[in-house]
Parts: structure tokens; C-alpha cells; sequence
């Protein structure tokens, strides 16, 4: 046989083979097109619906071939609502492959929030500015006197200064962690930003307790101070005299602005702890279902069947709300407190404030103080004399 012949046998045999391999597989595909596609390499488009067979097992092979009795779109939709699965691992919230509100949770988080907490800080910025760059430094009319008073004694300033570092350590790291990755990490590379963000998250974790300390602290130091009073709303009519100069409404040791500051600072701490303290110990609690519990019986319908996981979702997303107004609200009072009025940080620098000064923004207080003063010195030189 030739060199030409056998070439043209061998043509003839693939010929061949390749009809009896096209016919066999055309008669599975007539016969049972679920096991041609068992059979084949090429899977059926997604979302396709193929009904099996009802009824177990036959023959050895699974009810409804290879794609089962549900098609796969309804499969995915089932998972894609969340469905929940069991598992035999201890970490039941494995169960559910697919967490919706995770993505509902990621762009609020990642848009309104992030957006409006700029806007909050740039806004906050420009205003103090502005009002600087308007009024100036808020002078003491009558000039310093030289005579100070003791406004605030050794351990409420210990209190205070605790509170006001710690918040700026929190403020920093959780400002990082919401906006680092648009701002640190293109200057600063992914190696340094991790070993940043990493040492930040630690930080934040631990310097939280202390921030509890202190927000107890000044709770207990100073309620009694922060009561509503005939003085206050005369304060707010006025402005607090910050916009007219030698206007000086009458206040007792804390006028109606820095009420307003305690409160927001003691009920928002007391918010961020809680938060803070379901999210150090996740999955642990029931903050939001509990509460919701209890707002609905002012009529607010809200649900209380949370996931922990959704407990966790609604406690980042509160924590970073409150958060982050705390800190446009704490700027306006670091403003007024060094560079925006004249004498205010001696307050909490030495405890020791001038009269003139005291007599201006606190006279009510001022007025008591020194007359307190003034009988507790005639008494002490009395029973001097007396001895």
C-alpha cells in the first residue's frame, strides 16, 4: 500500500469515528438532554430552567440530573435574599453565603456618610474663619486685672484633660479609618498606611476605656452645674454676646452654650461607648433590637428580628454618625476655648481665670465666688484676731 493510500485510509477512519461520536451524542441530547449536559463540558447559560424528574434516586443518579429540580436563578435568588443554611462549624452566621443589607450598609457607609461628614468638618472650618476673620479675638473689655479666681479645681481638670485627649486620639484614628484609604494611602503607599491603620485601630481600641473614665467623671463633677436656669435663655437671645462687642449676658459657672456642649458630649459619649463596646465585642449584645423595643412603644413600628450581623452593621453606622458631628461640634468648642476669646484656656491651663474676665462672661458665678471669698477671708482674719 501506498504512501497516498494509507494517508486516505486514515482520513476515512477519523471520518468515521468522528460520525459515530456526532450520531451518539445527537441521540443522548433526544433521549435525555439533562445527562448530555451531565456528560458535556459546556454548562447551560445561568439562570436557566431545566425541570427534572420528580421522585428519588433511579439508577443511581440524582433527581433531576446534573441541574437538580430548581433552576439555578431561583437557587440565586433564594441566596441573594439571604437565605440562612446550616453548618456544622461553630460560627453559625456562616450559614448565610449572601448578607443583602451588607451592601446597603457599604454604601451608606462609603456615601451619604463619608460625604456629609465632610462637608460637616469643611463647613464647621470655614465658619470658625470666618467668624474670626469678622469679630477677631474676643478681647476682655475691661482689660485683665490682675486679681484671678480659682474656677476649677485639681480634679476637674484632670477630668477634663483626660476626656479632651483621649477624644482627640479617638477622633484622629476614626477619622482614618473612614477616610484614610481616599486621603493617607495614595501619599503614603499601601506598606506605611497598613502599619498606620493597624497601630490606629489598637489605639482606638484601648484609649476608648479612658474616654469612659473621663465621661464618667465630669458626669459626676459637674451635673449639678448644668441644669437649666432664668439665666439661659437670655444667653441664647444674646448670642452669648460673642457677636456684639460689650455685650456680656449674665451666666452662673456654665452658661447655656456649655450646657448644651455637656449634654451633647455626655449623652453622644455616652452613645459612642455603647456602640463602641458592641462593636470591641461583636456579636456579644443587642443594642438596636433592645432599643427599637422600646421605641416602638411610641408607636415607631421599627423592626426587632436583627441578625448579629446586622446588629454590627447598625452599630458602625451610628457609632460613625455621632461620632463625627461630636467632633464638628468639640472643633467650635477647642476654637472658643484657645485662639477664639481671650483668657477662656486659663481656665483649664491653670484653673485660675482673671476677675474681669470672670465678671464679663460668668458674673453671676464671679459675683458669688468673690463675695464667697471676701466672707471666707473676714472670717479667717476674725479668728485670727480672736486667738
Amino acid at each position: 500500500m501506498t504512501a497516498i493510500s494509507r494517508c486516505r485510509w486514515w482520513v476515512v477512519q477519523l471520518a468515521v469515528l468522528a460520525l459515530i461520536a456526532l450520531g451518539t451524542t445527537f441521540a443522548l441530547e433526544i433521549a435525555d438532554p439533562q445527562q448530555a449536559q451531565a456528560q458535556s463540558s459546556v454548562r447551560p447559560p445561568a439562570g436557566a430552567v431545566t425541570q427534572g424528574a420528580p421522585g428519588g434516586p433511579v439508577g443511581g443518579e440524582v433527581p433531576g440530573g446534573s441541574m437538580g429540580n430548581l433552576s439555578d436563578s431561583e437557587t440565586w435568588r433564594a441566596i441573594r435574599k439571604g437565605v440562612q443554611g446550616t453548618v456544622s462549624i461553630p460560627d453559625k452566621n456562616a450559614g448565610q453565603l449572601v448578607q443583602s443589607e451588607g451592601d446597603n450598609w457599604r454604601a451608606m457607609k462609603n456615601g451619604p456618610i463619608s460625604t456629609w461628614g465632610v462637608i460637616g468638618l469643611a463647613a464647621m472650618l470655614i465658619l470658625l474663619t470666618l467668624f474670626y476673620l469678622a469679630r477677631g479675638k474676643i478681647l476682655v473689655d475691661h482689660g485683665m486685672s490682675g486679681r484671678t479666681i480659682t474656677r476649677f479645681g485639681d480634679i476637674e481638670r484632670m477630668g477634663h484633660w483626660l476626656l479632651a485627649v483621649s477624644f482627640i486620639i479617638l477622633a484622629i484614628t476614626g477619622l482614618n479609618i473612614t477616610y484614610g484609604k481616599y486621603f493617607l494611602l495614595p501619599v503614603l503607599g499601601k506598606p506605611a498606611f497598613a502599619t498606620i491603620a493597624g497601630a490606629g485601630k489598637w489605639l482606638h481600641n484601648y484609649v476608648a476605656f479612658a474616654f469612659m473614665a473621663a465621661l464618667a467623671m465630669i458626669f459626676v463633677l459637674w451635673i449639678k452645674e448644668n441644669f437649666p436656669n432664668k439665666y439661659d435663655f437670655q444667653w441664647l437671645l444674646k448670642g452669648g454676646g460673642m457677636f456684639v462687642k460689650g455685650s456680656h449676658p449674665p451666666s452662673k459657672k456654665f452658661n447655656a452654650g456649655q450646657k448644651i456642649l455637656f449634654w451633647l458630649v455626655i449623652l453622644g459619649g455616652l452613645s459612642l461607648a455603647l456602640s463602641g463596646i458592641a462593636l470591641l465585642f461583636p456579636f456579644q449584645t443587642s443594642m438596636f433590637a433592645d432599643t427599637f423595643a422600646i421605641l416602638n412603644v411610641f408607636g415607631f413600628g421599627l423592626s426587632t428580628d436583627l441578625t448579629p450581623l446586622q446588629e454590627m452593621q447598625l452599630a458602625t453606622t451610628w457609632h460613625t454618625i455621632i461620632a463625627l458631628v461630636l467632633i464638628v461640634v468639640v472643633i467650635a468648642h477647642i476654637y472658643i476655648g484657645t485662639i477664639g476669646m481671650e483668657g477662656a484656656f486659663d481656665a483649664m491651663g491653670t484653673g485660675e481665670v482673671d476677675e474681669n474676665w470672670a465678671k464679663e462672661h460668668h458674673s453671676v458665678w464671679a459675683k458669688d465666688t468673690i463675695k464667697s471669698r471676701s466672707k471666707g477671708s473676714r472670717n479667717g482674719r476674725a479668728a485670727a484676731a480672736a486667738e
